[in-house]
């Protein structure tokens, strides 16, 4: 597997921000392997493919409204990446404003994830 640069983990993040700011659960699939486990928190079962990543996605953002994501790269090595995230929205039901913090750890083959680990923390 050849090396993840900073540049393609910085592409990747890119694209995710634009698939949650845009609540485009196809454009978050397509950022994961087939095979992909999506682990929103230490705890609970991975979503698992790409098809797995969608759904999540489609369910989590639903609800979300003037989402603005941030990122900073963390880290780089082999074929893992390390970035501390933010993003702040707009819960659409209530009106009510949030804002997340959290750090990925993140598993590359070729330019998709095959291992999206999270931690984060609501404000």
């Amino acid at each position: 597997m050849p090396d993840l640069t900073h540049a393609a983990l910085e592409n990747w993040l890119n694209r995710y921000g634009a698939a949650w700011e845009r609540r485009d659960a196809d454009a978050a699939g397509a950022l994961f392997t087939e095979d992909a486990r999506y682990h929103e928190n230490p705890y609970a079962e991975p979503f698992e493919g790409a098809v797995g990543v969608r759904e999540y996605w489609e369910n989590v953002t639903a609800d979300q409204g003037e989402i603005d994501f941030t990122y900073e790269i963390v880290g780089v090595a082999e074929g893992t990446g390390i970035a501390r995230w933010n993003s702040k929205f707009v819960v659409a039901s209530t009106g009510a404003p949030l804002e997340l913090d959290g750090v990925f750890l993140l598993e590359f083959e070729e330019d998709k994830c095959r291992v999206l680990r999270e931690w984060w923390h609501i404000r």
